[in-house]
């Protein structure tokens, strides 16, 4: 016991700093993997078919490959063929590397909730809107956008769940990520060899945050349920 009150102080402040790094991870997947899917959902729905194809091609082999495969390609496959590192060395090379490789997987993944959720609503309102004399910009963002949000919140949340224990993959590419901060108390590369109890404490990292999380989201679809 009196070791494991001396240990804890440096394991915290280690899993700190790993949590930080993976707090970084989901915010900045999630800022650019909002957007870039809806961009990417436009692609897959477009009348213009080589576009729709390739979209819809593309958001196949991105939904039908494992993430830590995706981050091992964009990472090292780069510098394999330009004879260069193109991400940059050190902590902030593999960041970038990751941030890229989560951002392009989660849009194409938000892709088809977004389709899911345009193509669900009726199309009679947009042909009313027509009629009334709106544009379909005007139909998309004043009618189409709102009524998707409401639907597309349940299912985008089990994602945004998953995002926050995805960013543990990252790992694989030697970023600092919470996970990676336990670990290296079994390997002794903190000073403290041969210790598996920090990994619980990740896990009471991930239950938090994920809880958290859960009921923020829940709010926020309770407050959409004036669309029903």
């Amino acid at each position: 016991m009196e070791l494991f009150l001396e240990q804890l102080p440096i394991v915290l402040k280690s899993l700190n700093t790993g949590f930080f790094q993976t707090l970084k991870l989901f915010f900045i997947t999630l800022i650019g993997a909002f957007p870039l899917g809806l961009v990417i959902s436009f692609g897959s729905m477009s009348r213009f078919r080589p576009l729709q194809y390739l979209t819809r091609f593309l958001v196949w082999i991105i939904r039908g490959t494992p993430l830590m495969i995706q981050l091992l390609i964009i990472f090292y496959f780069p510098s394999l063929v330009l004879g260069r590192p193109i991400w940059g060395g050190g902590e902030s090379g593999r960041f970038l590397a990751a941030s890229v490789s989560f951002i392009f997987n989660y849009a194409c993944y938000f892709s088809e909730i977004y389709r899911g959720g345009i193509q669900g609503i009726p199309a009679g309102q947009t042909e009313a809107g027509l009629v009334l004399g709106m544009t379909r910009s005007q139909i998309f963002f004043q009618i189409t956008l709102l009524q998707m949000i409401k639907r597309i919140v349940p299912p985008m949340s089990n994602e945004i769940i998953t995002l926050v224990k995805d960013t543990s993959l990252a790992r694989i590419i030697a970023l600092q990520e919470l996970i990676w901060a336990g670990e290296a108390f079994m390997k002794g590369s903190q000073g403290i060899s041969g210790a598996i109890w920090p990994l619980f404490f990740t896990a009471i990292y991930y239950l938090i945050f994920n809880g958290l999380l859960t009921v923020a989201l829940g709010r926020l679809e309770q407050k959409l349920d004036y669309f029903r």
